[in-house]
């Protein structure tokens, strides 16, 4: 699932590749994604495409008021709009050659008006596409949370310490910090030495300043190498990210720890697998963590007894 690094790879492309330029038609292939279909096909042509912004992990399209085309605005076609747009898990979104073959699984192109086309292609349609105007768009985007980039020491501690709830889970939740998910939140743990399911509660004053120094740096650095690309993930050039190569706890089960050597492990918190060093990264006592390939769960229950624990 791409998260706040990726989103803003793609989102920082199309401001290069379509800012400017105007919709001229839509064609929808498979629609049970879009909150909408018919709004995209009456509203969207006659558009500017004003600004293209991220929030959290999705990319909003702002469209200028409608105009040329030869046909009438209605009421809502004078008033600005957004195309917010949600890549889910196997999304992509690029402007391309209208001669160009579309791909297979291509279910939005919107003609733009230098004879190119944006288009969405999405395998498993886990992703999100509606047309907003000012009102609905508020509504929507008023449950989110802080940016992590924007966030300061105080706003995010309050947000972290002021919750019974496991890191990990707050961490992932979007009406906390909107943009972070699976893998950023265990490289940051990782970086801050601090268990997935230690209580945000429970963190110091100078733990949350910390996690909150590693995360911007995390995702700073890996917007710079343009995200990470786990499977399918490419920007809107097609190319993918490089930033896979420096996890240091993300999918790295069994694997050496790059601080202590210890093995990397594997535990399920919030509902998701969680990666971390069960020695850096001390945890409440007689948390279960999965058994590595070929370790019997006997042996990981001697191994949880002696390992050190966090004070919760």
């Amino acid at each position: 699932m791409p998260e706040l690094p990726e989103v803003e790879t793609v989102a920082r492309g199309l401001r290069r590749a379509i800012l400017g330029r105007r919709i001229v038609s839509v064609t929808l292939g498979k629609t049970d994604f879009i909150d909408d279909p018919a709004a995209l096909e009456e509203h969207l042509p006659g558009r500017q495409i004003a600004a293209v912004e991220r929030f959290g992990k999705f990319m909003l399209l702002r469209l200028s008021a409608a105009a040329g085309l030869n046909r009438v605005p209605t009421n809502g076609d004078a008033a600005p709009a957004a195309l917010l747009v949600h890549l889910g898990m196997t999304g992509q979104i690029a402007p391309m050659p209208s001669a160009q073959p579309r791909e297979k699984h291509t279910h939005v192109c919107l003609l733009l008006d230098d004879g190119r086309e944006l288009r969405y292609t999405d395998v498993r349609r886990f992703g999100r596409i509606a047309y907003l105007t000012e009102a609905p768009l508020a509504e929507e985007l008023k449950e989110f949370g802080a940016d992590p980039l924007e966030a300061s020491d105080d706003e995010f501690a309050s947000r972290i310490r002021g919750r019974r709830a496991r890191i990990k889970a707050l961490l992932l939740d979007q009406s906390v910090l909107r943009g972070v998910g699976n893998i950023y939140a265990d490289e940051s743990l990782w970086r801050a030495k601090i268990h997935p399911a230690r209580l945000g509660a429970q963190l110091s004053k100078q733990q949350a300043k910390t996690l909150r120094r590693v995360l911007q740096e995390i995702l700073q650095k890996a917007i710079v190498m343009r995200g990470s690309s786990i499977s399918d993930f490419l920007d809107a050039e097609g190319e993918p990210g490089e930033y896979q190569r420096h996890h240091r706890a993300y999918g790295r089960e069994g694997k050496a720890c790059y601080r202590c050597k210890s093995s990397v492990r594997r535990a399920i918190v919030a509902g998701r697998s969680s990666y971390f060093c069960p020695k850096c990264q001390p945890g409440p006592r007689g948390f279960a963590v999965l058994p590595l390939r070929g370790e019997t769960k006997k042996r990981v229950k001697r191994r949880n007894a002696r390992r050190p624990s966090a004070r919760l």
